[in-house]
């Protein structure tokens, strides 16, 4: 996937007001090696820990609005922060990693620095951290709203029943019914039936 070195101080272009030194203190003093990638569609952030003869590294994609890259950022600092302290001894989203993410999470939050939208849903998931980036759904709502321009996208909640819809490989499906949690989409080419998210994104389709 490529990816393009960042140099340090372009970071600051990347992050919101007022986080570019916490954030600089930890890249240096675990000597990270951070890349800025192009849009992944099945991941935001990556981390790799250090090996004999190579450093942290970690990547985060730079399509992402200020918020959403810092928030993904400290995601993949807990991972590095855990691999510090345990090793490979837990599960990479275990008890010990979401300890440690709320505790940095945390440092941030007392600074004040996220709009009141995105502190509220950041405070209610501070006890519990998703193990995907930014996977809260409503955390994922709320993070929408700043990014820049108007998107053609739309989430699969906001796809009106029996609507059709299209997903970033091409794909056509029919909106259904919600089960539980996530929506039944229905494929047109071939009738088989998924489930979506209800903040997944997607194309809306006009009907014929």
């Amino acid at each position: 996937m490529p990816k393009k070195e960042v140099p340090i101080k372009q970071l600051q272009d990347f992050l919101p007001p007022g986080t570019y030194e916490p954030v600089l203190e930890y890249l240096r003093h675990y000597k990270v090696h951070l890349t800025v990638a192009r849009e992944r569609k099945s991941l935001l952030g990556d981390y790799r820990h250090r090996t004999n003869g190579t450093n942290h590294r970690i990547s985060v994609n730079g399509n992402l609005n200020s918020y959403s890259f810092l928030i993904t950022l400290l995601h993949e600092l807990a991972h590095l922060l855990t691999f510090e302290r345990y090793g490979n001894k837990v599960l990479a989203h275990g008890k010990e990693w979401k300890a440690v993410f709320s505790s940095v999470l945390k440092q941030f939050l007392e600074h004040k620095i996220f709009p009141a939208d995105i502190e509220s849903e950041l405070m209610l998931s501070l006890h519990n951290p998703a193990a995907s980036t930014c996977a809260e759904d409503g955390l994922l709502r709320v993070l929408r709203k700043y990014d820049a321009g108007a998107s053609h996208l739309r989430l699969v909640e906001e796809i009106p029943m029996d609507g059709l819809f299209k997903t970033s490989d091409g794909r056509v499906f029919q909106k259904k019914e919600k089960l539980r949690k996530r929506f039944k989409g229905v494929e047109i080419g071939t009738k088989k039936v998924y489930l979506f998210s209800p903040v997944y994104e997607v194309e809306l389709l006009n009907a014929e």
